[in-house]
């Protein structure tokens, strides 16, 4: 009895041991799996943003029946940013990622050093692709890439070569709009190759399969990738074989004729019409496309003309000006050899990279009467047949309420000539206050 209870108490014993050890091992581990592993104290700050290593499949490659990932891979480990992929396009790699020909948010994946993506409807046979990763990615330390990374690869298709070429122009401004985006329709297919303009507004896309091209530059204000409802945009047909697209001038698209916004009288015998679209710069409308009738009798007015302002002013500017309305070149005015000949105003606040291929967009029209503004007084105005930059033409109508003094600035510290009275202001002194008003206390 007493040999079988050393043998039970040495088994228990070596079981106790076993564990111990197997307890202190798995303790070591697990202190060695969560150490980190940083450079040492005091050395240089990281300023370099990660490097790309390789692409994986390699550009300009035909791979039919390709079913894998395309693959960026960098020489470090990048972030994946606060916001992830979810396949809705809100993820911060996802709006860095740009792929062609789709319609739908692409399958984006961090995983460390590798950024990869994939259609989310899938790949498919004979067709182009074209993947873009635009600047921005960063390293844990935040550092940024400013240079962008394309592959591009067919999955049985002829290898692409057309590359369009232009840029894009903000008509309201009349100047070229960076980073705008770019869509070319592959036609009759309608298959969407997608890239973005540089910093100067110019674009080139390509290498892209040979065809018929719909191309279109959008403002595209939301960085979403897509045409939606009320982003500026227009397009070019460019036939097969060419690849030179020129100047996109982008506008907002309506379907509604332009309505009248404000009128706001301008001097004696001018008022200007504000509308709530863009207008056509081309057209001229006449006067007898004006109705002007004084209310409420609606006696009929007499219209001069009705224009933009820049035809407005180089037909009814005055040959000479009043000499006490030109400040001298002493005063900061224009000195007397650059001012503009008569009919010609000089325009001072024009941009050096405004473009003059197209006239300037505007959304305001200079209404000219032969009788001075009536003081007081309220005009029913109907514009008819005022057309949008789109081309779409109706019937505006609006009402005018003119002034006590039309063209005459009010001041308050004057007496009102027509009262009688003086000025109600009680911090100037030996002032009236007029009757039934307290006086204000100085601060």
């Amino acid at each position: 009895m007493r040999v079988i209870r050393r043998t039970e108490r040495w088994e228990r014993t070596e079981r106790w041991e076993r564990n111990v050890s197997v307890f202190c091992v798995l303790s070591v581990l697990s202190v060695l799996s969560c150490a980190r592993i940083e450079p040492p104290p005091g050395g240089p700050p990281d300023l370099a943003p990660p490097q790309l290593v390789s692409t994986r499949p390699d550009s300009m490659g035909s791979i039919p029946g390709f079913s894998g990932e395309v693959e960026f891979r960098f020489d470090e480990v990048v972030s994946e940013g606060g916001s992830p992929s979810q396949g809705t396009g809100t993820g911060d790699l996802e709006r860095l990622v740009i792929l062609s020909p789709s319609n739908r948010v692409p399958d984006v994946t961090w995983r460390r050093n590798r950024i990869t993506v994939r259609p989310a409807e899938g790949w498919s046979r004979n067709r182009v692709y074209r993947v873009l990763l635009l600047p921005g990615v960063a390293d844990l330390r935040r550092n940024r890439t400013t240079q962008e990374a394309v592959v591009t690869f067919t999955t049985g298709a002829p290898l692409p070569e057309t590359i369009l070429e232009g840029v894009v122009v903000d008509w309201t401004t009349s100047r070229p709009t960076p980073g705008a985006l770019v869509e070319a329709l592959l036609l009759p297919d309608s298959l969407p190759y997608r890239g973005l303009a540089d910093s100067s507004g110019r674009f080139s896309l390509g290498p892209l399969p040979a065809g018929e091209y719909l191309v279109s530059g959008i403002l595209d204000q939301n960085r979403n990738f897509r045409l939606d409802s009320r982003e500026a945009f227009d397009s070019i047909r460019v036939a097969s074989g060419k690849t030179a697209v020129g100047e996109i001038w982008s506008f907002v698209h309506d379907t509604i004729p332009p309505r009248i916004r404000s009128i706001a009288v301008r001097d004696s015998l001018t008022a200007a019409i504000d509308f709530s679209q863009m207008l056509d710069p081309l057209q001229r409308l006449k006067p007898e496309a004006v109705s002007l009738r004084l209310l409420p009798d609606s006696v009929a007015m007499e219209v001069v003309s009705i224009l933009p302002k820049t035809a407005h002013d180089s037909i009814h500017a005055p040959a000479v000006a009043p000499p006490d309305s030109v400040p001298s070149a002493k005063e900061g005015g224009t000195p007397p050899e650059a001012r503009a000949p008569p009919g010609r105003p000089v325009d001072l606040g024009k941009r050096p990279d405004a473009l003059v291929t197209k006239p300037p967009l505007s959304s305001q029209l200079i209404l000219l009467v032969a009788r001075p503004w009536r003081p007081d007084a309220r005009y029913a105005l109907e514009v008819r047949g005022v057309r949008n930059v789109t081309g779409v033409t109706g019937d505006a109508v609006g009402v005018l309420a003119v002034p006590k003094r039309p063209g005459e600035a009010v001041d308050s510290l004057k007496p009102a000539a027509d009262s009688g009275g003086t000025s109600a202001d009680s911090l100037r002194p030996g002032v009236p206050i007029p009757p039934g008003r307290a006086p204000r206390k100085r601060p």
